[in-house]
């Protein structure tokens, strides 16, 4: 009998801390590359932009060049057509841009049982002595997602033009200050394609921007993951950041990464492209009972210590370097001692 129980309780907590677990809430920003009415037509792509989104709670769409109104109500159809367990919903923001030739929105698409709307903000962008600091400017959304660890947190979305990426990302830091205040909250993410690597984000400019000189803000997508699509770069242009140690150690360990669509599906290079020329990228947010399964693991152990903070502006490495390797060592520990204990 006690054998018994020790191997149900083992594969319990196995199943608590896997990253990859159904149970955790699953973040999500993908830059879609014009996506509009053109694309809407095309049911390969429809399909694996589906697959894609369906993975996610929560996931903003970047570069959506929808102007017929057409292409974003016929992804949600797709999407509860493929995926009825749950209800998808979307949120947008105006139609933004410098020119009327040229502009994007920004979307959210979020699972309705699982996350609840409760604010949306579109940033003016009217900074006294910084007017029109954003090609794009954000559009901020707030989400109550009851059974994660975090329960509410802001989503700060960024598209920045390759161009300015240096003043858009620093300006974001001025961003980030007033939705704390209007909002009263310090859980905030900031996610998007950030074109923040190789030549857009040249390693001089680095020290200028206080959204990477802040210590307050944790960089969690890995410098040398490569978020684009083709086999000629390798650049990290897509990123998400958390404000603050609570939310740091809100997240899943190690589960913030891009998502690289074409491996998982097996497309090739002409075909992934036709996708987007951008993997997404993701994060998991504990939720109650990953926590419930690590105070299980070991009710004596320190709280998980969130992520590194960068020490040196002119070099990013470690910014999305979890601190975590004691976490794991001690899961390995322990499931070796309830293993001995079984046998």
């Amino acid at each position: 009998m006690r054998a018994s129980f020790l191997l149900l309780l083992l594969t319990f907590l196995v199943g608590l801390c896997d990253v990859e677990g159904d149970t955790d809430f699953r973040v999500c920003a993908f830059n879609l590359h014009h996506f509009g009415d053109s694309k809407s037509k095309k049911t390969n792509v429809m399909h694996t932009l589906v697959r894609i989104i369906a993975r996610c709670d929560v996931c903003l769409l970047q570069e959506v060049r929808d102007s017929q109104e057409l292409a974003v109500p016929q992804l949600l159809r797709r999407l509860n057509s493929y995926d009825p367990e749950h209800d998808y919903a979307s949120v947008s923001s105006e139609r933004l841009g410098r020119t009327a030739s040229y502009q994007e929105q920004y979307v959210f698409v979020y699972r309705t049982d699982t996350a609840t709307l409760t604010g949306q903000y579109q940033y003016p962008d009217d900074r006294p002595g910084d007017v029109d600091a954003f090609a794009r400017e954000p559009f901020v959304v707030r989400f109550n997602a009851p059974r994660t660890d975090i329960r509410e947190f802001v989503l700060i979305p960024q598209h920045t033009t390759p161009t300015n990426t240096t003043k858009e990302l620093d300006a974001l830091y001025d961003v980030l200050q007033h939705v704390k205040t209007m909002w009263e909250t310090e859980d905030v993410m900031l996610l998007g394609d950030f074109n923040a690597d190789c030549a857009y984000l040249a390693k001089k400019n680095r020290k200028y921007v206080r959204l990477l000189t802040q210590s307050e803000l944790y960089w969690l997508i890995p410098e040398k993951a490569d978020t684009t699509v083709r086999s000629t770069t390798s650049c990290t242009y897509d990123r998400i950041v958390v404000h603050g140690e609570r939310f740091s150690r809100a997240i899943v360990p190690f589960s913030a990464k891009p998502f690289n669509f074409q491996l998982e599906y097996r497309l090739t290079e002409e075909q992934a492209l036709e996708v987007s020329d951008h993997y997404p990228v993701e994060v998991l947010l504990k939720d109650i009972a990953y926590k419930v399964g690590h105070k299980l693991m070991s009710k004596n152990d320190s709280p998980t210590c969130g992520f590194q903070r960068a020490k040196h502006t002119d070099n990013l490495e470690g910014f999305g370097v979890p601190c975590l390797v004691q976490d794991q060592d001690r899961q390995q520990k322990n499931t070796q001692q309830l293993t001995l204990t079984f046998i």
